[in-house]
């Protein structure tokens, strides 16, 4: 029969075997925590880097829209955001420009997001780009960006070309006799209580002669 301290050897040999496991996990915890928060401090350098690409990309499409857009920025640690709220009467315009890391904070993400309501045709509604945190391709941040900014543009454009979105803001000119939407109107004439649209001065000024109405 073996003797009951050999037991207790063992049995002291398991505890110390899972104490010594618990302090290395500790150990590893604690160094990893170390690592990513100087690599959280890394980011928010190559943020505020990076800011000379982007900022002055998303100020020129909020100018290029002028008064038809609210920008909304958003700043966290690890996330740099803004979203764009389009006005327009044909469906509500919501894009996202985002950019993040992962959970480990070894990558930067960039990413694209447009929500356009109703859904009446096809368009790229998400695209992101991932870089590792210590190898980020600015040339190729800023082409990504350009990219996705164009693709907007032509989309949102494209609103204007689109039947469905259109089907409720289509007008005639009275001399013409052409079907246009609004936006596309060359001039308009306010006449006994109503709006008329033209596809130019030179209609609108023959249903001015037509009519008798006395214009500028």
């Amino acid at each position: 029969m073996s003797d009951i301290s050999s037991l207790a050897n063992q049995l002291d040999a398991e505890f110390t075997a899972v104490a010594e496991k618990v302090k290395k996990f500790q150990t590893s915890q604690i160094e990893q925590h170390k690592g990513r928060q100087q690599r959280m401090e890394q980011l928010g350098k190559l943020f505020n880097d990076l800011a000379e690409i982007w900022r002055p990309r998303l100020e020129l499409l909020t100018t290029k829209f002028g008064d038809r857009v609210k920008v909304t920025p958003r700043i966290v640690p690890s996330t740099r955001e803004a979203t764009f709220q389009f006005q327009s009467t044909m469906a509500r315009i919501n894009l996202k420009f985002s950019a993040y890391t992962d959970r480990d904070v070894e990558k930067l993400i960039l990413s694209y997001d447009l929500e356009i309501l109703p859904i009446l045709m096809r368009y790229t509604p998400h695209a992101e780009i991932e870089f590792p945190l210590g190898a980020v391709d600015k040339e190729a941040v800023a082409k990504w960006m350009d990219e996705r900014i164009v693709e907007f543009v032509r989309t949102y454009l494209a609103l204007g070309e689109n039947d469905w979105y259109l089907k409720d803001h289509m007008v005639e000119d009275p001399i013409a006799h052409v079907r246009f939407p609004k936006m596309a109107a060359g001039a308009t004439l306010e006449w006994q209580g109503q709006k008329y649209y033209f596809v130019g001065d030179e209609t609108r000024r023959e249903f001015a002669q037509k009519n008798k109405i006395a214009i500028a």
